[in-house]
């Protein structure tokens, strides 16, 4: 791969066309400022590269895009392939504005069978599959494998643990008491029953539900004949829940493995509605929202979907589409290489497969003209939080901060953010509050707000327009001084104080550098915009002080300890049984432990007796 020497911003766009090679390859459009508006490939860089400069049969979004770009960057390939992969690539790395961006870019889950030593568990599973595992899926989303795992722990009582508790249990864990778990852990079932739930396990997830069924029927006859009731029972209730999942899941008529993908665009918006099917099953659907400037087509979000989705590595052998790419045959040899089978994309297709891409489309046509209501409904919201402030244009941006303890432990501030378009949750902060009184809420916040502004006027990010606080006129003082101190006084301050009963509806805002108090009428549309964002702010400070808290609950004062790491910490604990025998012994018996010198044994006395 090489880059052409020849492009240079001091070259006006025109001339760098016209020296461009008719090579396969990849180009950038690039800003004034250096900065990536689009990436694209070609089979031919001259032809491509050419066509944007007919104007006649541009879109309005290809028309902007050029008189924004300054300059070009080529890049030549020695396939046709290979510039598709380096452009999923780039579009990823980059996230050019004019690009088609999808908004999840995560990886597909799987559900891993591990085939170590001892009972192999279940566990979601995402990243690279290693050899020595079985992966059963990708599913579309985290839901999707949450349910079949807590489903398969009902049926087989397969262990879902990790390892490491698994090897520590000296009793069955409260899963065995409620009947999720077999607990080969201590020994409860042999290994050869254990593998044979394992096998069946394989055998529902690879979806031969049928052939699984006809089997414990058998083992349920057999059973019975044998005068074994109880075992007998027990696989008729795990028929009886196979049925029942075999009922929810079946698609009629569906066989083979293939992924359905319904669009619906309406103006720079659109929606994917992604259906897998596997064995006839449906393992659920995977739905994305792709936003961008000027109008969208359906082909280009099906292409862009195609190759940023699937890594060019997909789990099927069929992908249907409303609508082929103009690159199919270039899509298709580029997945069927990666994947080592042949990978087909269909359009025209029959019967159930045209059933299941139909429902896609039309859940996705629903799914963006809810999205487009909510957004519309937020912008009246927004629309009337503007005249409340007498504010001469809409807010471009607005943030909220609250603070979140539980009596001055784990202290933390959270900072969401909200635009013209609802919740920008890639933009949410959280800040872990140290150093203050416990319980003292106003240092808090002033510490928070010291720490998001300071750090964004000194590299010149993006401010609000609006800013809220989570409290009443001594929080408000408390941001007024902050923001005074760092020159930020256009900023528009509001504090939200709740009423006496504390009960939403009730609420009361306060203006910085004035007494003025607004108390709104429960059926504002600006107090549920206030009091949606507020509530955002609330929900998002007490998640990461749960969690902080959760931590600080199972962090263990040995791991504080210099030279002590996890292996020396349990054999501490397994040698005396504990941590408070731990702080009796003394440090000749602590040197006794292997792996402990006489200078360790006396660090770990001397910390643990202050």
């Amino acid at each position: 791969m090489t880059k052409d020497p020849k492009a240079s911003s001091a070259v006006p766009l025109r001339d760098l066309v016209d020296h461009a090679p008719g090579l396969p390859g990849i180009y950038e459009m690039l800003d004034g400022k250096g900065e990536c508006l689009y990436v694209g490939k070609a089979k031919n860089l001259k032809k491509r590269l050419n066509s944007y400069l007919q104007g006649s049969r541009q879109s309005s979004r290809i028309k902007l895009m050029l008189s924004l770009a300054k300059d070009l960057r080529i890049s030549v390939t020695q396939t046709e392939g290979e510039a598709l992969l380096l452009e999923n690539n780039l579009i990823k790395s980059q996230r050019p504005r004019f690009n088609i961006l999808l908004r999840d870019d995560k990886s597909y889950p799987w559900i891993c069978l591990s085939e170590g030593a001892g009972s192999p568990r279940l566990f979601q599973y995402r990243g690279r599959r290693k050899k020595q595992n079985r992966y059963f899926g990708p599913y579309p989303g985290g839901a999707s494998v949450r349910e079949a795992i807590t489903t398969l722990e009902k049926v087989f009582r397969i262990r879902t643990c990790s390892d490491s508790y698994y090897k520590n249990r000296s009793r069955p864990c409260l899963k065995f008491q409620v009947m999720r778990c077999s607990a080969p852990c201590v020994g409860k079932i042999d290994r050869a029953a254990y593998a044979e739930d394992l096998r069946q396990v394989v055998l529902f997830l690879e979806g031969r539900d049928r052939k699984l069924i006809d089997q414990l029927g058998d083992q349920m006859a057999k059973a019975s004949n044998e005068l074994d009731y109880e075992r007998a029972g027990l696989i008729r209730d795990r028929i009886a829940l196979l049925s029942r999942v075999q009922q929810r899941q079946f698609v009629e008529g569906g066989q083979g493995n293939v992924d359905i993908i319904g669009v619906a665009v309406s103006g720079r918006e659109g929606c994917i509605e992604m259906v897998k099917i596997r064995s006839g099953k449906q393992l659920g659907n995977r739905r994305l929202f792709v936003r961008q400037e000027g109008e969208l087509e359906v082909g280009e979000v099906i292409a862009a979907f195609l190759s940023q989705s699937y890594e060019l590595s997909p789990s099927c052998s069929e992908i249907v589409v409303m609508r082929a790419p103009e690159e199919r045959a270039l899509i298709e040899q580029a997945l069927s290489q990666q994947a080592g089978r042949r990978v087909q994309i269909r359009s025209r297709v029959r019967s159930h497969r045209q059933q299941w891409l139909q429902r896609a489309i039309d859940n996705a046509r629903g799914a963006l003209e809810s999205r487009r209501a909510v957004r519309s409904n937020h912008r009246q919201r927004l629309k009337s939080f503007a005249e409340l402030l007498d504010l001469p244009t809409l807010p471009n941006r607005i943030e909220c901060f609250d603070i979140s303890h539980t009596g001055g432990e784990a202290t933390m501030a959270s900072c969401v953010v909200f635009d013209q378009s609802g919740a920008q949750k890639g933009n949410y902060r959280r800040y872990s509050i140290r150093g203050i009184t416990p319980g003292d809420d106003y240092a808090a916040m002033r510490q928070a707000l010291e720490r998001r502004f300071r750090r964004e006027s000194i590299e010149n990010g993006a401010l609000p327009d609006v800013l809220l606080i989570d409290g009443g006129k001594g929080q408000l003082s408390i941001a007024d001084e902050v923001l005074s101190s760092l020159s930020l006084t256009a900023i528009i301050l509001v504090g939200v104080s709740k009423g006496r009963s504390r009960r939403p509806g009730e609420e009361t805002l306060h203006l910085a550098h004035t007494s003025t108090r607004i108390d709104l009428q429960p059926d504002s549309i600006a107090l549920h915009l206030i009091q949606e964002i507020r509530d955002e702010a609330h929900r998002f400070a007490i998640t990461g002080h749960r969690h902080q808290r959760q931590k600080s609950r199972h962090h263990s004062v040995l791991e504080s300890i210099p030279g002590i790491g996890g292996q020396r910490r349990q054999r501490l604990l397994k040698t005396f049984g504990g941590l408070q025998e731990v702080t009796r012994a003394g440090v000749e018996d602590i040197k006794k432990i292997p792996g402990f010198s006489a200078q360790l044994a006396q660090r770990v006395y001397d910390y643990l007796h202050p």
